[in-house]
């Protein structure tokens, strides 16, 4: 846990650096501009459309059905469910754009101040990286499709926003973390030994998603979390003796030659 609060700690510092906030910001605000926008333009006749397809629906068209208060605050839930559904869509969004573009800028720079002693193996690429991100935000809109009839219900919509936003956080970000630094192997093995606190350190980036002002600094720290957890580890990774696993005799004072 100790380790995870100093990666929470170390990427608040790296964000306040300067010419590090821009580069980190920018996709946020970005892809913010582009859904609200969509939304101011659309969400109204969507909206509409639904009020008129969603009585004809089993078990959920009777609360749209007539002109009963239980049917106007149907629609007016309908209306705040679609515009909440513009949070996950503009975090993704960001994410991928993060992911792709201004991460792996920002991680030469926070590999070279500050983890200068690791040697950087490439096990991953840009590719990898864009391949990776885009990979994970199919699923995840894939995942936010099926969720919507779930959406009607108060307050599922905030719980599936966090758990799908935390899960594209695990799989972009320990992609991204080390694919400078980690080899092939280090790649898939480190991620999968801190399953556990990538999970966590994921879902606190999907919580900060949904408060106001944070949300807009969600993506960036979360992806910095994920690099200085991820490069703190693979160095004391390398750092552990080898031993043979017959034996249990070292065989190699670091993994790590350099």
């Amino acid at each position: 846990m100790s380790s995870l609060l100093l990666a929470c700690w170390r990427a608040f510092v790296s964000l306040l650096r300067a010419g590090m906030l821009w580069h980190l910001l920018w996709p946020t605000l970005l892809a913010a501009v582009f859904w609200l926008t969509l939304g101011g333009l659309y969400i109204g006749d969507l909206a509409a459309w639904a009020r008129g397809a969603l009585p004809g629906l089993p078990l959920v068209g009777a609360w749209f059905a007539g002109g009963s208060f239980a049917g106007a605050a149907a629609g007016g839930l309908l209306v705040v469910s679609l515009w909440l559904l513009l949070l996950p869509l503009i975090y993704a969004t960001a994410l991928l754009l993060l992911a792709t573009v201004a991460l792996p800028m920002m991680i030469e720079r926070v590999g070279a101040r500050e983890y200068p002693d690791l040697a950087r193996r490439g096990g991953g690429s840009q590719w990898g990286s864009f391949a990776t991100s885009l990979k994970a935000a199919l699923v995840f809109a894939g995942l936010l499709a099926c969720s919507l009839p779930l959406w009607l219900i108060p307050g599922a919509g905030l719980v599936i926003t966090v758990l799908l936003s935390a899960r594209l956080n695990r799989v972009c970000f320990a992609y991204d973390a080390l694919m400078s630094h980690a080899d092939a192997l280090e790649l898939r093995r480190v991620p999968h030994e801190y399953a556990g606190e990538l999970n966590l350190l994921a879902l606190m980036g999907g919580v900060m998603a949904l408060v106001p002002v944070l949300n807009l600094f969600a993506p960036a720290w979360n992806g910095l979390a994920f690099v200085h957890f991820l490069l703190e580890a693979l160095r004391r990774e390398r750092a552990r003796p080898l031993r043979d696993v017959a034996t249990g005799e070292e065989l190699a004072v670091l993994r790590d030659p350099t």
